[in-house]
């Protein structure tokens, strides 16, 4: 119960602490949900995106 009070206290006590909380949680899960599903992206097509084929189709030009 202390930790649950002292988070009221200082997170959800006063409405601008709180909308910042509320702003900073959606940035914080925003980028780390982005950064999983480009992880998940990449896994699922390792070897089919550009990036892992682009040796074999490109050419040395001078």
């Amino acid at each position: 119960m202390p930790l649950r009070s002292r988070l009221y206290n200082v997170l959800f006590r006063r409405t601008s602490t709180f909308a910042l909380t509320i702003v900073l949680g959606a940035l914080v899960f925003e980028r780390a949900f982005d950064q999983g599903a480009d992880a998940f992206y990449e896994h699922l097509n390792h070897g089919k995106l550009w990036k892992h084929i682009k040796h074999k189709y490109e050419t040395e030009e001078k």
